[in-house]
C-alpha cells in the first residue's frame, strides 16, 4: 500500500484555487442530459465521481466532448438508450442515486451497481418514493444493486424519506418535470437541506420552475422542458474547507478564489465555525480568506447541514484548546466508510480522547499531537482532512493517499503550494 509522509509548514500567506464543485457538476450533468440539445459545462470537476457519471450517461446515449477544460454535453431530452450491461456507479453516491431516478425514464430494464461499500449504502427510501409516482424499482435488501424497469412516469403526490440522505429527494426532483402529471413532493426532516437548494438552483438554471409553498413541500408542474445552456460551475466549497483549516492550524492566512458567502453550497459556512474558534474571516465579492489565530479554542456546533465539514473540523479540533462537540452528524456512518468510527480511531492515534454517541462526536484534544500512521479507509475526505494535521504536527503519515482522486485528484499538489 502506498503512503505519504506529510511535512509541516511555516504559517502561509497564500492564494489558492480549488476544482469545481462535485455536487454542482453531477447535478448539471443530469440536467444537461435531460435537455434536448448541447450544453457547455464550464469549470466542471474532473474526478472519479464525475467520470463514472459521465461514463454511465454515455451508456444511456448521452454523448460528451471535452472542450479544453470544459465539457460539452449532448442532451437527449429524456429519450435515453437502453444499456446492454449494468451501469457501474463505482463509489459515487450521487451517481447511484441520481441515475436510479433517471433510469425510470429509460424504455427498458436498467441495472445499477457499484463498489463493495456502495452495496452497503441505503437506497430503499428513493426506490419507495419513485414507486409512489409509478416507477418499478427493486433493490437488494434496500441497497444496490438496483434494477429499474423504466418507461413512462405518471407522477403525482409523493412523500420522500430524506432522513438518511437529501440525495433521495434531489434525485426525484430532477426527474419530476419529465412525468406525465407533475409531482408534488413532501419531505420532512431533510438531512443536509442546503444540498436540496443546490438541486433547485441547478434545475432553475436549466429552465425548470419549482414552487415551494413550504420548506418541506415541492411542486413541479408537468409539461416543462429542460433547456440546454452554458453553465458555469462554482469552485467546490468542501474542497476549500481543507485550505481554510490549514490557515487555522498553522496561524497563517489562506485566500480561496471563486468561493463566496452567497453560495448555496453548505460547506461555505464552515468559515463561520472557524470564526467561533478564533479565526479571522474576510469575505470579498470573489473570494474568502481565513487567518488563523495564535490559539484555537474548541466549539460546540451542529453540523447536520454540512456533514462533510465535520471531518475537517474534527482534525482542527485535535489541534485546538478545549473540547469540541460535533453534533447531529449520525449520517456519517452511511458514507464511503463509517466515518464516525473512523474518526474516533484515527483521532485517538493522534492522542485525542474521543467519544461517539448515536448522533454526536465529542473530542478532547491532546496536549501535544502524537506522530501517527493514519488509515484512510479508501475515503477521500478522511485523507484530505488528516493531511491538514500534518501541516502543523510532526510525523503524520497517510496510507493510500491516492483515494483523494474520488473528488480532488491533485489535492496534495495544491496543498504543497501553501509552503
Amino acid at each position: 500500500m502506498s503512503e505519504l509522509a506529510l511535512q509541516t509548514i511555516a504559517a502561509p500567506d497564500a492564494t489558492v484555487s480549488v476544482p469545481g464543485s462535485k455536487s454542482f457538476t453531477n447535478r448539471a450533468l443530469i440536467c444537461a442530459a435531460l435537455a434536448p440539445g448541447d450544453s457547455l459545462l464550464v469549470g466542471r470537476l474532473e474526478s472519479d465521481d464525475t467520470r463514472v457519471m459521465i461514463e454511465a450517461l454515455g451508456r444511456l446515449g448521452v454523448e460528451t466532448e471535452e472542450r479544453g477544460p470544459d465539457l460539452l454535453v449532448r442532451g437527449v431530452g429524456g429519450k435515453f438508450a437502453i444499456p446492454l450491461h449494468p451501469l457501474d456507479c463505482g463509489a459515487s453516491g450521487t451517481t447511484m442515486r441520481f441515475l436510479t431516478a433517471l433510469a425510470t425514464l429509460v424504455p427498458g430494464r436498467v441495472v445499477l451497481d457499484g463498489s463493495v461499500r456502495m452495496r452497503e449504502r441505503p437506497i430503499r427510501p428513493l426506490a419507495d418514493a419513485l414507486g409512489q409516482i409509478g416507477a418499478n424499482v427493486r433493490t437488494v435488501a434496500g441497497c444496490p444493486p438496483v434494477t429499474v424497469q423504466g418507461g413512462t412516469l405518471p407522477g403525482g403526490e409523493v412523500s420522500v424519506d430524506s432522513r438518511q440522505s437529501s440525495q433521495f429527494l434531489s434525485a426525484l426532483l430532477m426527474v419530476a418535470p419529465m412525468t406525465e402529471n407533475g409531482v408534488k413532493a413532501t419531505s420532512k426532516a431533510i438531512t443536509s437541506r442546503p444540498y436540496v437548494d443546490m438541486t433547485l438552483d441547478t434545475m432553475s438554471a436549466f429552465g425548470i420552475s419549482i414552487e415551494t409553498p413550504s420548506d418541506d413541500t415541492f411542486w413541479i408542474a408537468a409539461g416543462q422542458s429542460y433547456r440546454p445552456r452554458t453553465y458555469r460551475i462554482e469552485p467546490d466549497a468542501t474542497a476549500a474547507t481543507y485550505f481554510f483549516a490549514a490557515a487555522a492550524v498553522t496561524g497563517g492566512r489562506v485566500k480561496v478564489e471563486g468561493i463566496t458567502a452567497a453560495s448555496t453550497q453548505a460547506d461555505v459556512r464552515f468559515v463561520e465555525v472557524l470564526e467561533r474558534m478564533g479565526c479571522r474571516v474576510d469575505r470579498a465579492v470573489d473570494s474568502i480568506s481565513v487567518r488563523g489565530p495564535r490559539y484555537l479554542h474548541g466549539v460546540d456546533v451542529d453540523l447536520n447541514a454540512l456533514p462533510d465539514s465535520a471531518l475537517t473540523l474534527a482534525v482542527v479540533a485535535c489541534l485546538a484548546q478545549g473540547p469540541t462537540a460535533i453534533r447531529n452528524v449520525w449520517n456519517l456512518r452511511l458514507k464511503e466508510t463509517d466515518r464516525m468510527a473512523a474518526l474516533k480511531c484515527e483521532l485517538e492515534k493522534l492522542g485525542a480522547s474521543v467519544e461517539t454517541t448515536d448522533t454526536d462526536l465529542l473530542i478532547e484534544p491532546p496536549d501535544d499531537v502524537r506522530p501517527a500512521r493514519i488509515a484512510t479507509y479508501g475515503d477521500h475526505r478522511i485523507a484530505m482532512s488528516f493531511a491538514v494535521a500534518g501541516l502543523s504536527a510532526e510525523g503524520i503519515v497517510l496510507e493510500d493517499p491516492e483515494c483523494v482522486s474520488k473528488t480532488f485528484p491533485d489535492y496534495f499538489e495544491r496543498l504543497k503550494l501553501l509552503s
